[in-house]
């Protein structure tokens, strides 16, 4: 029997949640996914070292030096996968649409210099209010964006009414929250608060005929991965990817758009913002993971630092 990853892949596109060259060249995925804290690790890789040094040599701030990194490490992977690379904007933007746009042009315009065209990239932005207009201006402009840190139905529900191309619910960081506040150890991959969300979000989509994918991310476990067979795209880290490689059960659908079920209605500011405020974990993981990426960027833009004074 095929192995589960291979099975996977007859239902799901596979997108590597990585930096690491190596092992997207030896999984092959679909896409590519990176955020701060991947594009932190990747540049303090060896594989990565003489372009830190160019980078570095060619001046400029910290920041400017952080941008030509980031792109520098998307341009790496997109060389490697057939399809999307997703890039993320600065986490210090996420409560600031006009900068966000902004900043998202420039990176497509830094990505367009090495010759990437932007229908090749996917502009990752905070689920907030404010990172949620900037995406659908920016997908207006024919830029598609990936709306990230999504914990609730409130910021789906959002992003859809936005016309975002893909979002991507974090798994992993829901059960962490609903682990800690109810005291247990794991869940059953049914009962997984994590992968009863994207359920939810899934079944909403389809069953409104919303066209925006459903990316699940931010797995802790294989049977998270197993629970959302099925969903349009799933963003799984290289140990898990290995770990379905080397199974070689059987791998059943678990969601389908012919099983859909649900109704639509779209969400105004007020709402929205009320419906995270009353979801205590959406509310805490958003402003965690904000704070957790700008952290990461300000590690990058320190290591920079140091080698601009050295």
């Amino acid at each position: 029997m095929a192995s589960k990853l291979d099975q996977l892949r007859e239902m799901t596109i596979v997108v590597a949640d990585t930096g690491d060259v190596d092992a997207v060249r030896r999984l092959k995925p679909q896409d590519c996914t990176t955020n701060p804290s991947i594009v932190l690790k990747a540049v303090g890789s060896d594989y990565f070292k003489d372009t830190v040094s160019a980078a570095v040599g060619k001046g400029g701030d910290a920041p400017d030096i952080a941008e030509r990194l980031t792109v520098a490490v998307g341009a790496e992977l997109a060389g490697i996968v057939p399809g999307r690379v997703s890039t993320e904007v600065d986490a210090r933007l996420s409560f600031d649409t006009r900068a966000s746009v902004a900043k998202a042009h420039r990176l497509i315009d830094a990505y367009a210099a090495r010759g990437i065209e932007k229908d090749r990239i996917l502009i990752k932005l905070a689920s907030t209010w404010e990172g949620i207009r900037a995406a659908e201006t920016l997908q207006k402009d024919g830029i598609d964006c990936n709306l990230t840190l999504l914990f609730s139905m409130a910021q789906a529900r959002a992003c859809a009414d936005a016309g975002v191309f893909l979002i991507s619910p974090f798994v992993g960081r829901i059960t962490d929250w609903y682990k800690a506040s109810d005291g247990v150890e794991g869940y059953a991959p049914d009962d997984d608060p994590g992968v009863k969300s994207v359920r939810e979000i899934y079944d909403h989509y389809k069953s409104n005929g919303i066209a925006t994918v459903v990316m699940g991310a931010s797995f802790r476990n294989a049977g998270q991965v197993e629970a959302l067979a099925g969903c349009d795209r799933l963003t799984i880290s290289p140990d898990l990817l290995d770990a379905l490689e080397a199974d070689g059960g059987d791998l059943p659908r678990r969601l389908d758009p012919a099983t859909a079920t649900g109704d639509a209605d779209p969400i105004d500011e007020p709402t929205f913002r009320w419906d995270v405020n009353e979801d205590a974990m959406a509310t805490e993981k958003l402003a965690e993971g904000i704070r957790k990426f700008h952290a990461d960027a300000v590690k990058l833009e320190r290591l920079i630092s140091e080698r601009l004074g050295a």
